[in-house]
């Protein structure tokens, strides 16, 4: 009776009575089919595509051969401003135990080898980067698709009333990678899961978050909100209306818990100075706010959290596509590893003492990867035939390579992965079956992996 009558609203009240546990287990929508692996997931986006072969895909062959041409035909790329074989400045060598060979691009991150799955086969259906990031988030190339984020959301409902389950970070001026926000939409899934982007070092997280009035008016204004569309919400059956509803009282809560999440007066400096907040370097202190907020976010429940770059001093690409080093790559790459190497590795550190690395998911990627061969003199294009995604955290199998590209890196060759198979080895760790995370929508069942996907069980703990 509580559920139906004044739009949820005594129920929400009634849930107010409960504990935060209490409240959270209200809000789960289906829950996992299956034991779960992994609880949360983090995912840094690296948007404008890393170069794998500069990276986690080292390729000797590239310095043998550097400056010749290239001995099998060439895919046309974004500017066809194709030049010959060109060598990646960056030294490779085994690292950890498991001797993964990664190269010194990413230094603090590849003393971390042995905690990473380095898919190194993964392919992609677009080389352009809006359709690339909708790819990479939706499933789909285009604009009106769930983010895998809300996804998640909604397969497994929050642990955490008081704030979204689904969260973007931005700081430093970051840019939302071409597409634009429709990348964080819920898509036709109920509105709820959808993400709230959350400056983590602007005058106000979001718009409005501080209140312009006292307690009480809030919330009569609230209750009479939920009486005048009483009436409307008897006479519809949109699960919209509910999600709108849910979204204000969200937005209720979080004038209290977003402020609180932001302080972070109550970190020690030495966590401070492990995800980098102390450095003179800009971008990595803006970068390393971030990670440590995205842990601030896990502990307090949140499903889904994703990272933004910004464009670093002299690294060339721009603000949606910070990774984009069509010319100076050396400089751009180096620039932009910094920014994010140590807080990506101080967050996985942290996670671990914390005890929150069994239960959470890390994913680092671009939309793509980058030619062997290079653009004009000292850049790389696009390349989506063959590139590298990292996933991380109690549920992966550390110290791993899954896949292979060719002798160049050019096209992937062995054990062919696509951006279903990430997401459906993502949604098994979570306890979910990518085949059954469905919605119907236009008569038709939609699901994050569309018809596709296969789980990667190599990469699996």
């Amino acid at each position: 009776m509580l559920r139906r009558c004044s739009l949820g609203f005594g129920s929400l009240a009634l849930a107010g009575l409960f504990s935060e546990k209490a409240r959270g287990a209200e809000e789960v929508i289906a829950g996992p089919h299956f034991r779960p692996r992994a609880k949360q997931v983090i995912f840094a986006y690296m948007s404008g595509g890393v170069s794998h072969v500069d990276s986690f895909d080292p390729k000797p062959e590239l310095a043998k051969r550097h400056g010749k041409p290239m001995p099998v035909p060439v895919r046309p790329t974004v500017f066809n401003n194709n030049g010959n074989i060109m060598a990646s400045p960056w030294t490779a060598r085994p690292r950890g135990q498991s001797g993964l060979m990664m190269t010194d691009l990413f230094p603090r991150l590849a003393d971390m080898a042995d905690d990473f799955a380095v898919i190194r086969s993964m392919t992609s259906k677009v080389s352009e980067h809006a359709q690339g990031n909708y790819f990479f988030h939706t499933g789909f190339p285009f604009l009106g698709h769930p983010s895998a984020g809300a996804w998640v959301n909604y397969g497994l409902g929050t642990m955490n009333s008081n704030l979204p389950g689904f969260v973007v970070l931005q700081s430093g001026g970051a840019g939302v990678p071409h597409g634009g926000v429709g990348l964080f939409s819920s898509g036709y899934l109920p509105a709820q899961n959808q993400a709230s982007i959350l400056q983590v070092d602007g005058r106000e997280a979001l718009p409005n978050i501080q209140p312009r009035e006292a307690d009480e008016p809030q919330r009569r204004r609230l209750g009479f909100i939920g009486e005048l569309d009483a009436a409307f919400a008897q006479n519809t059956s949109d699960p919209q209306v509910e999600a709108a509803i849910r979204n204000y009282e969200t937005a209720y809560r979080m004038q209290a818990a977003v402020p609180e999440l932001l302080d972070l007066r109550g970190e020690t400096d030495a966590t401070k100075a492990l995800y980098g907040l102390d450095s003179p370097h800009k971008p990595v202190a803006s970068y390393g706010r971030q990670c440590l907020v995205a842990r601030r976010l896990i502990e307090r429940g949140v499903r889904f959290v994703e990272l933004s770059c910004l464009a670093a001093a002299g690294g060339g690409g721009n603000s949606p596509n910070p990774w984009d080093q069509h010319g100076q790559l050396k400089e751009g790459h180096a620039a932009m590893a910094r920014q994010v190497d140590q807080p990506l590795a101080g967050l996985i550190a942290d996670l671990k003492a914390r005890g929150l690395w069994e239960s959470t998911i890390i994913i680092f990627s671009g939309e793509f990867g980058r030619t062997p061969f290079s653009q004009g003199t000292d850049g790389r294009d696009h390349n989506p035939y063959g590139f590298s995604s990292l996933l991380a955290g109690g549920a992966i199998r550390g110290g791993v390579a899954y896949g292979a590209t060719d002798e160049l890196g050019y096209y992937a060759v062995e054990n062919i992965a696509t951006v279903y198979d990430l997401h459906a080895t993502v949604l098994h760790a979570l306890g979910i079956d990518h085949e059954r995370l469905t919605y119907r929508f236009g008569g038709r069942d939609f699901r994050l992996t569309d018809v596709h996907g296969r789980v990667i069980r190599d990469v699996l703990a």
